[in-house]
């Protein structure tokens, strides 16, 4: 893989910040990767699924009170009340709604250090930063070539991953909303919908309180026209909920 320029690196980036007051080290090449380093990142994919399945089954057996064996006796009351403390009681009602059974975050990113024996797992991420970054960095990598994620399959399955959501609706409104609190990751969420905008989808960045209420729908305000959102990606955390004014109106629409 030949190197990229450093001037066209800085370039690129300067052109297009991606996130609020960052500096980067530039690198003249993309991290390498080898086979088997390849494999077991696709097997921590698929297991950091598996661990949210198993946790959201553990979590309500906790709750209902069920056994968690098939062949023995086991309660396990304390998951419910460590997953549940310092929650308010509307969320932790929501949590528990059947409505959201196996319904599991649209991305999901693990924290990885790669150390001299492999890949140490330091946090798992479900409102993550760096999906707009890591697409922005594949397509200018991609130019050297030998880049994972290259033809801007990072876009496109963020995207299909989504759209997935409203399975009967074409081409469906998505808003990418972004709190204050997580204002340092706009950048990214404005370029990523840029990007699908020029293919023609509907997919805006916004703020909790560019989205209004109109009978059960929720809208935005599209050069003076109310236009109905279908699919909303949270892009705060839940523990910012009570500086999200909207909030109210986004819980109300998905019930």
């Amino acid at each position: 893989m030949p190197d990229l320029p450093h001037d066209q690196i800085r370039a690129a980036l300067s052109g297009q910040p991606l996130f609020e007051d960052k500096t980067w080290q530039l690198s003249p090449e993309a991290w390498p990767v080898s086979p088997d380093q390849l494999a077991q990142l696709e097997a921590i994919g698929v297991a950091c699924l598996e661990f949210h399945q198993a946790l959201e089954t553990l979590y309500l057996r906790s709750v209902a009170g069920k056994n968690l064996l098939r062949n023995k006796p086991l309660l396990a009351p304390w998951v419910a009340d460590y997953l549940d403390r310092g929650k308010p009681a509307d969320l932790i009602a929501h949590a528990r709604d059947p409505q959201n059974r196996g319904a599991f975050p649209t991305v999901l990113r693990p924290d990885l250090l790669l150390t001299d024996d492999g890949f140490a797992l330091t946090e798992l991420d479900s409102v993550p930063g760096g999906i707009g970054l890591t697409a922005f960095l594949n397509r200018l990598y991609a130019s050297a070539g030998g880049v994972l994620g290259e033809n801007d399959a990072m876009v496109a399955n963020f995207y299909a991953s989504l759209a997935a959501l409203r399975p009967e609706t074409r081409n469906p409104f998505i808003a990418l909303v972004v709190s204050d609190e997580a204002a340092t990751y706009r950048p990214e969420m404005e370029w990523l919908a840029a990007q699908l905008q020029l293919q023609g989808k509907r997919v805006f960045c916004m703020r909790p309180e560019d989205i209004f209420p109109l009978g059960p729908q929720l809208c935005f305000d599209a050069d003076g026209n109310p236009e109905k959102i279908d699919i909303i990606y949270r892009f705060f955390e839940l523990f910012d909920l009570a500086n999200v004014k909207t909030a109210k109106f986004i819980f109300e629409a998905w019930s």
